[in-house]
């Protein structure tokens, strides 16, 4: 079942949807603002969002937009209006689906099952054989990467954590979303392991100030391949 975030401010309903949802088997985790439902979606990667529009602190198509800039993840949108116009801004904010209030849970679950559907990987994204992103060359099948034609000399999960930056190149990947990639589940707190690979890659490709392989302070990181980087020339290893 899936891991799912509900942010609304109505506690009454809030704790309705948790009872109903845990019911069916989900995994919840509730935020009762538009800025904790933002930091929750960054700390505990939900395999889906359901958004109440009318939060106290801001608009949630503010919340829907901001999630935007870095996540992918479904979001499922609650609103007491069912007018076109509301429908249309809150799908062009970024949300996958509207649900007119009130709804039933066998409704919402049916929604949710559709847009965890359609987020699975296009079949056309697992046949990718390789990926040029400015000067740097990426073969994901002999899990190679090449700075100016020049080979880097990556260990395994280097490589793993560069391929996956370079997949969603421009947006910010969270430390939780790398760790699951790379390490699997059970790694979901250890940001550490991110900081220290990211800090190794950047060694590799002469990026120590940044330019490329991209902070933003307490989410995660984003791969920008605008500027010309020169491939460094040292010592490394091929173990992990």
């Amino acid at each position: 079942m899936a891991k799912v975030l509900v942010i609304d401010d109505d506690t009454s309903l809030l704790r309705a949807m948790r009872l109903g949802l845990q019911s069916g088997g989900h995994e919840v985790t509730t935020a009762t603002n538009g800025e904790q439902g933002i930091s929750k979606t960054a700390l505990t990667s939900p395999d889906v969002v359901i958004l109440d529009m009318g939060l106290p602190d801001m608009d949630g198509l503010q919340v829907c937009e901001r999630i935007r800039q870095w996540s992918d993840v479904p979001i499922i949108v609650l609103s007491a209006t069912g007018s076109d116009v509301r429908k249309i801004a809150a799908l062009d904010a970024g949300a996958n689906d509207y649900v007119t209030k009130p709804f039933s849970m066998m409704e919402l679950e049916a929604r949710i099952r559709a847009v965890i559907r359609t987020r699975r990987i296009d079949p056309d994204e697992e046949l990718l054989a390789d990926m040029t992103l400015g000067n740097l060359e990426i073969d994901l099948v002999h899990r190679e990467a090449r700075l100016n034609g020049k080979n880097l000399e990556l260990t395994a999960k280097e490589f793993k954590v560069l391929a996956f930056l370079a997949r969603h190149e421009g947006r910010t990947c969270t430390h939780q979303m790398i760790l699951e990639a790379v390490w699997g589940r059970g790694y979901a707190r250890e940001a550490q392991y991110v900081h220290a690979y990211v800090h190794r890659l950047r060694q590799k490709l002469d990026d120590e100030a940044g330019e490329l392989i991209q902070t933003t302070p307490g989410v995660g990181y984003s791969l920008h391949a605008g500027g010309d980087l020169a491939p460094i020339e040292r010592g490394l290893t091929n173990h992990e």
